[in-house]
């Protein structure tokens, strides 16, 4: 027996759908983002708004990093309990939505410890709190996830918290938000995407409802990234928007691989953008789990669902047209960083995602992979 779970109330899709938040009852919003971009692109001016026309009361909480520490939720806790608000929104890239999840569980729950990851035990649902998510990136899919990732800096590890209480009761996806993404980013941040949807399709707790959304994600992602990327036109960011929160939906039903275990141990220690190491790493972690014949099995139907004779290498051809690197060697980690810290990165390759790899992985295993990886080494 298998209990889905894909959403919340609603996910809201298409151009100005921000305006969505207009039909929502709020009278106190504590508003997450990073630093800057949603500030550039008018986003937070344009929810600040329509807060404003609700005579509803905001706060911009505008602290989160890229890779956000369990210190930065801490600091918004402490506003939080001052502010008391009924709804909190995360607007702008997975970071924020992520650290926006975690303030919404903990403020209601408030005697959980986020600062003890291994002995929390984190609740269902929650009540008293309204979360909506609004993605200004086509990638992480925190907006229909039930994980929110945190880095916790003395244990060098991205940790993914995962309940049901995490999931957003509303994800607000509004194309215009993504039409000011760089191309690097679109490019980072679609492989991520890309991976998602990949690893939840060769997982071995696969199930047909997630298959079919992992299928549609890879299919639309290989049809559609490209032109995000090159153009940057409004459909094709539109379509990888959903493409990338159809991964979302499917993985978090089912489970990824070891591509995100090795992403969230280099991504913890060294700050590097998780889709970019996700999409350097995936390739070579392709390579090795189809030695597992039901892998090999499910790489030769992806091959015939996007029309190519192999899709590793089209995999390894899609990164190459969104010119990102071919190595974490390549992406300046430096050679005596890697080896100084390698024990550690081993150690942390093997948990999380790692754990429910199609493959089961050694630690004698897991080194061959480590050292193809960084110095660009397909084996």
């Amino acid at each position: 027996m298998k209990e889905l779970k894909l959403h919340g109330e609603c996910i809201v899709i298409g151009k100005d759908s921000l305006n969505y938040i207009e039909n929502v009852d709020i009278k106190k919003a504590f508003i997450v983002t990073g630093g800057s971009s949603m500030f550039k692109n008018g986003a937070i001016d344009k929810l600040s708004n329509i807060l404003k026309t609700k005579n509803a009361e905001f706060y911009i909480f505008s602290d989160v990093k890229k890779n956000p520490s369990f210190r930065c939720v801490l600091k918004g806790l402490e506003i939080m309990r001052e502010f008391k608000p009924d709804a909190v929104i995360g607007i702008g890239g997975g970071s924020s939505i992520d650290v926006a999840k975690s303030l919404s569980v903990f403020y209601e729950y408030d005697k959980l410890d986020i600062k003890n990851p291994n002995t929390l035990n984190l609740p269902k649902r929650r009540k008293n709190i309204k979360l909506i998510a609004i993605p200004s990136t086509s990638g992480t899919a925190a907006e229909v996830t039930r994980a929110s990732v945190i880095t916790y800096d003395e244990m060098n590890l991205k940790i993914g918290l995962k309940c049901d209480a995490f999931i957003p009761d509303i994800a607000i996806l509004d194309s215009n938000l993504t039409l000011s993404m760089p191309k690097w980013l679109v490019a980072e941040t679609g492989m991520d995407a890309l991976t998602h949807a990949v690893e939840c399709y060769i997982n071995k707790n696969i199930n047909p409802y997630s298959e079919a959304l992992a299928e549609g994600a890879i299919k639309g992602l290989f049809a559609f990234l490209p032109s995000s990327y090159e153009k940057g036109d409004l459909e094709s960011r539109e379509k990888v928007h959903i493409y990338s929160a159809m991964a979302g939906s499917a993985f978090s039903n089912v489970g990824l691989g070891m591509a995100h275990g090795i992403s969230h141990a280099f991504g913890g220690k060294f700050d590097f953008s998780h889709g970019l190491l996700n999409a350097i790493a995936l390739p070579y972690v392709l390579k090795y789990n189809s030695r597992d014949k039901e892998v090999n099995i499910r790489l030769d139907r992806l091959s015939k669902l996007i029309g190519v004779t192999d899709f590793i290498e089209a995999v390894i051809d899609l990164n190459k047209k969104l010119n990102i690197p071919s190595s974490f060697k390549k992406i300046g980690l430096l050679e005596d960083e890697f080896k100084n810290n390698y024990d550690e990165l081993l150690e942390n390759s093997l948990k999380g995602s790692t754990k429910v790899n199609p493959v089961e992985m050694s630690k004698e295993e897991m080194e061959k992979l480590l050292y193809a990886i960084y110095y660009g080494e397909i084996i």
